[in-house]
């Protein structure tokens, strides 16, 4: 049994390296085609560790295709030369063949759950930041003029980004209270800086807003004059209504606060780093950020709002679902491996539809994902493991 073992271990191991090498060679190329248009005169050691910050998120992509590779390829051999047909004679039967494959894919199902939880969220920020910091050399240019939300209830907007000085300009800063809805701390500079978490503002003003005073300000702005016949009464009412006019005022503006010196800057801490924000927001699609200390966080926080814990539920869900895709697939693909496993290049087709054909089952399922509540939400994400699970037994069942 342990030689039969190594046999089948032989035979599942070089299609999964070269499955493994392909597919992530041709998604690999991919980001680099797309993106050399901006890459002229970059030295190659950054464009190679651009693609090597890369490397975690897309194993994680092209496990599952090279799983179904391995099985197909090495089990279409192995009944192409009527191999498993000597093993069936020997009493051992095609569940007892195939637990290699078993012990296989929960390997790659566990590498790929280490890879999406622990590793590529951070090695994502780090392909974006070195991609728009470094390579590019736009910085925060192309976020001029956009707010963004920097967590914690601080948004940011600047106008202009020099990139030499690395420095915003025009900036304007918002901080809104949690216990008070309608106050927020607004700050104007005419220059600042955001390096790691920090922003540091210099030449500012600061103003504490109520904005639910400036309602009642507003109301009471169309009191009408005293017309009182007596001059003194008069007079006491004026400076009366005054008075009024002012507290009200000081309502709208609890505090204002102006910066004394250019050279001091305010430093705000912001809940993202400068690498986070370019991650989330430089690009059209943000990247996959989230690993399992951000998201059980967000999961455990009772002060977080139901429908940020059941996004992270959600995510969790489908960033647990896609590694537990290798077992499935490497498993669902036996019985494509006995029926179409001929040649090698019709393994290689045949893979790539059975893969197409669980990321497409996949999308389906994160998009009934978004839509649904509770438990549900939580389910869908493994609608592809499921369907290819339950096609692969079926089709298992008549060969």
């Amino acid at each position: 049994m342990q030689r039969m073992t190594r046999y089948i271990l032989a035979e599942l191991i070089p299609p999964l390296l070269a499955g493994v090498l392909l597919f992530t060679a041709l998604l690999s190329f991919g980001y680099f085609f797309v993106s050399s248009q901006w890459l002229q005169g970059v030295p190659p050691g950054l464009v190679a560790q651009w693609i090597g910050y890369q490397l975690p998120d897309t194993l994680v992509k092209v496990l599952p295709m090279a799983a179904v590779l391995m099985t197909i390829v090495a089990f279409g051999r192995l009944n192409t030369e009527r191999e498993l047909v000597a093993l069936q004679s020997g009493g051992i039967g095609l569940g007892q063949a195939g637990r290699p494959v078993a012990v296989v894919g929960s390997v790659l199902a566990l590498l790929s759950l280490w890879l999406s939880l622990w590793v590529a969220p951070q090695a994502n920020v780090e392909t974006r930041s070195l991609y728009w910091d470094v390579l590019t050399g736009s910085g925060l240019s192309n976020l001029s003029g956009r707010t963004l939300d920097l967590g914690g209830g601080l948004s940011l907007q600047w106008q202009s980004y020099d990139h030499a000085k690395r420095q915003m300009q025009n900036v304007r800063a918002e901080r809104w209270d949690k216990e008070n809805p309608q106050q927020a701390e607004v700050v104007f500079a005419k220059s600042g800086s955001f390096e790691d978490n920090q922003l540091r503002l210099s030449d500012y003003q600061a103003f504490t807003v109520n904005y639910a005073a400036a309602a009642d300000l507003a109301a009471g702005s169309q009191d009408s004059a005293p017309a009182d016949a007596d001059p003194a009464a008069n007079l006491l009412a004026l400076r009366q209504q005054a008075e009024a006019v002012n507290d009200r005022i000081r309502a709208v503006f609890p505090a204002i606060v102006q910066g004394p010196d250019p050279a001091q800057p305010l430093v705000i801490e912001a809940g993202t780093s400068r690498k986070e924000m370019l991650a989330q927001y430089a690009d059209a699609i943000g990247a996959d950020t989230q690993g399992w200390d951000e998201l059980s966080a967000v999961i455990r926080d009772p002060k977080a709002e139901l429908a940020e814990r059941q996004a992270a539920a959600m995510t969790l869900s489908r960033k647990v679902a896609l590694p537990f895709g290798n077992l499935v697939l490497a498993l669902a693909a036996l019985p494509f491996a006995l029926r179409f496993g001929r040649s090698l290049g019709v393994s290689l087709g045949m893979a790539l539809l059975v893969a197409l054909a669980y990321y497409l089952l996949t999308a389906v399922g994160l998009t009934l994902a978004g839509s649904s509540t509770g438990l549900a939400a939580l389910l869908w994400p493994w609608l592809g493991n499921v369907m290819m699970l339950i096609t692969g037994l079926l089709l298992l069942r008549r060969t």
